[in-house]
């Protein structure tokens, strides 16, 4: 048996077949979530004390760290890390012929 292989487009929600706008969409929602969970991790903080922190409810820090991602915005996400301290820098690139960011 032959396996076949396909080129990613580096990004794992285009290959799933989301479309190229909401696949970015995707894509940066889940970095700002992912740095998210590391500094509440980091933190050591419970779920109970990152919620006071970050002003949401227990409940809201469980989907968070559940990796619910299609209960959290951009804005929301930024929002915490800013209560978390931390810095959001965009940058921008332009993307290749396959989608790739080149």
């Amino acid at each position: 048996m032959k396996l076949r292989m396909t080129r990613s487009t580096g990004n794992v929600f285009r290959d799933l077949g989301f479309s190229i706008e909401e696949a970015e969409h995707l894509r940066v929602r889940a970095d700002l979530m992912a740095a998210v969970q590391q500094a509440i991790a980091k933190r050591k903080l419970t779920q109970a004390q990152a919620a006071k922190l970050l002003g949401v409810t227990q409940p809201r820090v469980s989907d968070l760290m559940r990796g619910r991602l299609d209960l959290f915005g951009s804005d929301t996400l930024i929002d915490m890390l800013a209560r978390l301290g931390i810095g959001v820098t965009l940058k921008l690139k332009p993307r290749g012929k396959r989608g790739r960011v080149a």
